[in-house]
C-alpha cells in the first residue's frame, strides 16, 4: 500500500508499529532515532509518510521533521508523543499528533487515513 518512514528509539514500540503496518500492507523502513531516519532520506528513500516519536536520542522527531520537510515537503508526518499537551498545540497543515498510549488499531487507522487524505489531495 505505502512505504512508511518510522523512527522510534524504543525498541518494543518500533517492533510492535512495523508489524502492525505491515500487516495492513504498508512497507515500513524503521529507524531506531532522527538521525537513523533522515539518514534513509539522504540517500534518496521516498517514503508517503514519516511516522516519528517527538522525544528519542541524537535527533528528536521535530529536527527530523524539519529536515524531511526540506526533501520531501508535501510528506504527511504523524507524531507519536508521550507528553499529551503537545497533541494540543495548533498544528503545521500535513502534520498529525497521537499521544501515547494507543491502541495499534487506532494508530493503523489514523494511518491509512493520513495517506487516503494525502492521496487526494495530490491526485485533485
Amino acid at each position: 500500500m505505502a512505504s512508511i518512514l518510522l523512527a522510534e528509539d524504543d525498541t518494543a514500540m518500533r517492533g510492535f508499529l512495523k508489524a502492525a503496518l505491515e500487516k495492513n500492507g504498508h512497507t515500513v523502513h524503521a529507524a531506531q532515532d532522527g538521525a537513523e531516519a533522515l539518514s534513509y532520506l539522504d540517500k534518496g528513500g521516498r517514503y508517503e509518510l514519516l511516522l516519528t516519536d517527538i522525544v528519542m536520542p541524537n535527533m528528536d522527531g521535530l529536527e527530523l521533521s524539519l529536515h524531511a520537510r526540506k526533501i520531501a515537503p508535501t510528506m504527511p508526518v504523524m507524531f507519536i508523543t508521550g507528553f499529551a499537551g503537545l497533541a494540543a498545540e495548533d498544528n503545521p497543515a500535513n502534520t498529525q499528533i497521537i499521544s501515547k498510549p494507543f491502541n495499534l488499531k487506532d494508530i493503523v487507522d489514523e494511518v491509512n487515513k493520513i495517506l487516503a487524505n494525502n492521496r487526494l489531495q495530490n491526485d485533485g
